[in-house]
C-alpha cells in the first residue's frame, strides 16, 4: 500500500520545511511506497524535504508535474491559444499572478504577499518575463479586480480551475490535471493508496484513495475524507500517531 502525502498544511506548516518529528517518521516507510503531491511546482518542493527525500517520486503543480529520482517525469503544459485567452483575462482583470513552468516562473504580484515566501526558496530558479518561459503548468491568480467575475471566467475555459476561497486566491492548470491523473500517470490503481490531505486540490486524490485523512477542516474535502486529524489541537504527535496506525495496520507492499 502507497501513502500519498500533500506538503504545506498537512505534513509541513507555515512554509517551513518538514521537521525532524515528520522525517523521522516518514522514514519508516518503503522509499518507494511514498509520493509527494503538492500544489507547489517541483523546485519550491525541494527545500522543504530533506535531501535524501528529493528521489522520492514528486508531483507538483497540482498534477502538472512528476518527478523520480530526481529527473522531470512528465509534464502537461497549457496550449498557446489557452495562454492568449488567459492572459486576456490577466490584462482584463488587472489581475497578478504567479506563472509556473516545470523550473522557472513568472511572478507579478505584491512584494508582501504571504505567497512570496515560499517562492524560490531554494534559489534554483529564474525570475523572468512571460514571453521567457518555454511552457506553462500552472498559474495561480492573486489579485484581481473582482473575484467572482475571474473565477467564473476561468471554468468556461477548457482547463482545470481550483478556487483556495479563504486566500481569495485561484489557481489554474491544463484539462484534465489533477493530483489523481498525475497517480494514474504513475501506474497508481484505485483503492491503492493511503492519502493525506488539507485542501480543495485533495479532492481527487481521496476520491480514489484507500483511506483518506484530512488535517484540520476544509469543507469541500471533508466530503470525501475517511477520518479527520486535527494539527491545530493537538500538532505533529496526532499526524505521526495516525501514519504510524496506518502502516502497522496495513499489508505493506
Amino acid at each position: 500500500m502507497k501513502f500519498v502525502f500533500d506538503l504545506d498544511g498537512t505534513i509541513c506548516f507555515n512554509g517551513k520545511p518538514l521537521s525532524n518529528t515528520i522525517v523521522q517518521c516518514l522514514k519508516q516507510l518503503n522509499k518507494n511506497d511514498v509520493i509527494f503531491a503538492s500544489a507547489r511546482p517541483i523546485r519550491d518542493m525541494l527545500p522543504v524535504l530533506p535531501k535524501d527525500f528529493h528521489s522520492y517520486t514528486l508531483i507538483g503543480g497540482n498534477g502538472s508535474l512528476i518527478y523520480q529520482d530526481n529527473k522531470l517525469l512528465h509534464a502537461q503544459t497549457f496550449t498557446n491559444q489557452q495562454l492568449r485567452v488567459i492572459l486576456k483575462l490577466v490584462e482584463e482583470q488587472e489581475a497578478t499572478f504567479l506563472m509556473d513552468s516545470d523550473w522557472d516562473y513568472v511572478y507579478t504580484g505584491p512584494k508582501d504577499h504571504p505567497i512570496v515566501h515560499n517562492l524560490d526558496q531554494g534559489k534554483l530558479a529564474q525570475h523572468v518575463a512571460v514571453d521567457q518561459l518555454s511552457s506553462v503548468v500552472k498559474i495561480l491568480f492573486i489579485t484581481m479586480k473582482d473575484y467572482e467575475i475571474l473565477f467564473t471566467q476561468l471554468q468556461h475555459l477548457d482547463i482545470t480551475v481550483h478556487e483556495h476561497r479563504n486566500e481569495q486566491l485561484i489557481d489554474v492548470s491544463p484539462r484534465n490535471i489533477d493530483k489523481w491523473s498525475a497517480l494514474q500517470v504513475l501506474g497508481i490503481k484505485p483503492n491503492s493508496y493511503i492519502a493525506f490531505g488539507n485542501d480543495a486540490n485533495d479532492i481527487s486524490m481521496f476520491q480514489h484513495a484507500a483511506q483518506a485523512i484530512m488535517i484540520d477542516y476544509h469543507d469541500q474535502l471533508s466530503r470525501f475524507a475517511d477520518e479527520h486529524v486535527s494539527y491545530q489541537e493537538d500538532g505533529e504527535k496526532a499526524i505521526v500517531e495516525k501514519i504510524q496506525s496506518i502502516y502497522s495496520e496495513t499489508v505493506y507492499i
